[in-house]
């Protein structure tokens, strides 16, 4: 990338701005000489140049809270670049998630409105939902309709389909969210599992002196 990005155009510098590679929240701004950026794609961390101390800074250098990089991409007229990246902690210096004072939180999937329609179903007439008279049917049924439609699944994952095999795919996720429904669990907290998860991998970490997996 160093070779196609135009650095003189602003002095020697690009801007870089940084997104949260799973919320897609814009999180900063910073300003990128070739040695930071040289050095962000060799050490998967981001590094700036500091205009006002004229050196180069690694972000979280003092916090711990460092940025690690997911994606680096270029705009159309190679003066800009993109970086995204899993952050380790709160980005702007004053404690908040991002320099422009907005929670990092993804919005809403559609998994999740999937979920609110499901549980708005509960309440609804048998004869006008399938979703109200499988839940209806108890917990029983449920989890079996689930295990039907992953063995579907499994079955056509072994087709040469990938329409058919992305339509029960599509089932299966269907069914999933409505056997938590029937659980009562909420599809969040099955995902703060897989972040806790994460984390627990993650947390040990710290500035790596060699480019570290930003996941499994």
């Amino acid at each position: 990338m160093l070779n196609s990005l135009h650095f003189d155009k602003h002095n020697g510098l690009v801007p870089a701005i940084v997104q949260d590679a799973t919320t897609h929240k814009v999180l900063m701004l910073g300003y990128m000489n070739a040695e930071a950026l040289e050095k962000t794609e060799q050490e998967h961390v981001v590094t700036f140049f500091s205009r006002s101390k004229s050196r180069l800074w690694t972000k979280g250098e003092t916090s711990g809270n460092i940025l690690r990089v997911a994606e680096i991409r270029s705009d159309c007229d190679n003066d800009t670049v993109l970086i995204k990246v899993h952050p380790t902690g709160p980005v702007c210096h004053t404690g908040t998630d991002t320099c422009f004072d907005e929670v990092n939180i993804p919005e809403p999937s559609f998994l999740h409105i999937l979920e609110r329609i499901v549980l708005e179903r509960k309440d609804a007439s048998i004869n006008h939902s399938y979703t109200a008279k499988l839940l209806a049917q108890g917990i029983n049924k449920v989890a079996q309709k689930f295990g039907e439609e992953a063995i579907e699944l499994i079955i056509e994952a072994k087709d040469y389909s990938d329409s058919l095999f992305r339509e029960e795919a599509a089932d299966v996720l269907y069914h999933f969210i409505v056997l938590l429904a029937a659980k009562g669990i909420s599809l969040e907290s099955v995902l703060d599992v897989l972040r806790n998860r994460h984390v627990q991998r993650s947390s040990s970490d710290t500035l790596p002196s060699s480019p570290p997996a930003c996941t499994d």
